[in-house]
């Protein structure tokens, strides 16, 4: 009777979950670690570190050393953390989400996938030791809800009447739209946020404000502002770019998005471009100097989806091809752009779990 009782209070999860302990070296010597700690969406991980590392001849612990002023000019997987830090990513794509672990942290995982564990380091830095630390993984429950979610259907009369381009001030078409977005402005801000996607600013002059108090605080600025584009007769409510420190001059993710008057299924409709600027070349407008955009703009919109989808906050994505869709045209500097038509579609979940 006991064990009976025992294996109905298991099977209704009112026990404590299943945990796991995991010790591991990182050393400096390399940018990743793999842990082999295979991780799913709702676990919870507490990490522990002790140790510390040498970096061009100064002593580091887990939680970083201070940035000097020559750090500005350097790129490092996570900016906003310490030289020489702990750091940690869920699987070893290019999208990968940063995030600081230092000497302790806790966090509940948003996605599964492989642990890597590394050292916030830019190229020229060199390291030597490593340090030690001690996982402790908690298992998660699987959210029902989120395993069988239900795209919603945008209506053909929404999608008519959206349109296909952006124009610039002198009202010349532009990028194309190649992404909608469903949720809440708090949703759509924190998914952003946490794929590491920031907003730039709106103005040379906050530029120039920006760029000193990051470089005063020796963060790399990689906030520079982005043109204004137009759709529903209004500029951009939002500019994001997702970039290197030291390459964001030339070289650097970025959209635009824009909040339409449409709701579906409750959530409002938000329509976005999104390109990838490769270098510079000459502005067909006015012969000036302009940002040079990848021609296959496809390749950045799978990229925006890939690093939304790392923040477990995506609850679904979807492709439709609108009536007219833009395959080949040009932007309104005069660069030829190519597509294969369609748009992606991201539903973002309801729940909104805290920020790593």
């Amino acid at each position: 009777m006991k064990l009976r009782a025992y294996l109905l209070l298991l099977a209704a999860g009112l026990f404590a979950q299943d945990s796991r302990s995991v010790e591991i070296a990182v050393p400096a010597t390399q940018a990743w670690t793999d842990t082999a700690v295979d991780l799913n969406a709702g676990d919870s991980v507490s990490a522990t570190a002790t140790g510390s590392i040498t970096v061009s001849g100064k002593i580091n612990t887990p939680d970083g050393a201070q940035r000097g002023w020559a750090d500005v000019v350097k790129a490092y997987p996570l900016n906003e953390a310490g030289r020489g830090a702990l750091i940690g990513r869920i699987g070893n794509s290019e999208t990968a989400l940063v995030f600081l672990v230092g000497s302790r942290k806790r966090w509940n995982v948003p996605k599964s996938g492989r642990l890597y564990l590394g050292i916030n380091l830019s190229k020229n830095d060199t390291g030597s030791d490593a340090f030690q630390v001690t996982l402790e993984v908690t298992a998660g429950k699987v959210n029902p809800a989120m395993t069988h979610v239900r795209m919603p259907r945008i209506p053909d009369s929404v999608l008519n009447e959206l349109p296909r381009r952006v124009t610039d001030k002198m009202g010349n078409q532009g990028d194309a739209i190649n992404f909608l977005l469903l949720g809440s402005d708090e949703q759509v801000k924190l998914a952003y946020k946490n794929a590491g996607w920031v907003v730039v600013d709106k103005t040379p002059k906050a530029a120039v404000v920006h760029g000193l108090l990051s470089t005063l605080s020796k963060q790399a600025y990689v906030e520079m502002p982005m043109s204004e584009l137009t759709l529903f007769g209004r500029v951009q409510d939002y500019g994001y770019a997702h970039a290197e420190p030291v390459q964001v001059v030339q070289s650097r993710h970025h959209l635009r998005i824009w909040k339409s008057s449409n709701v579906i299924d409750g959530r409002p409709l938000w329509v976005g471009a999104a390109t990838h600027d490769i270098g510079f070349e000459r502005d067909l407008r006015n012969n000036g100097v302009t940002h040079k955009i990848d021609p296959e703009i496809d390749g950045e919109r799978e990229y925006l989806g890939q690093t939304l989808s790392e923040t477990g906050l995506v609850a679904k994505m979807d492709y439709l091809t609108p009536p007219n869709a833009v395959k080949d045209a040009r932007t309104a500097t005069g660069e030829a752009f190519h597509s294969d038509g369609r748009i992606l579609v991201i539903l973002l979940t309801a729940d909104l779990p805290q920020t790593q």
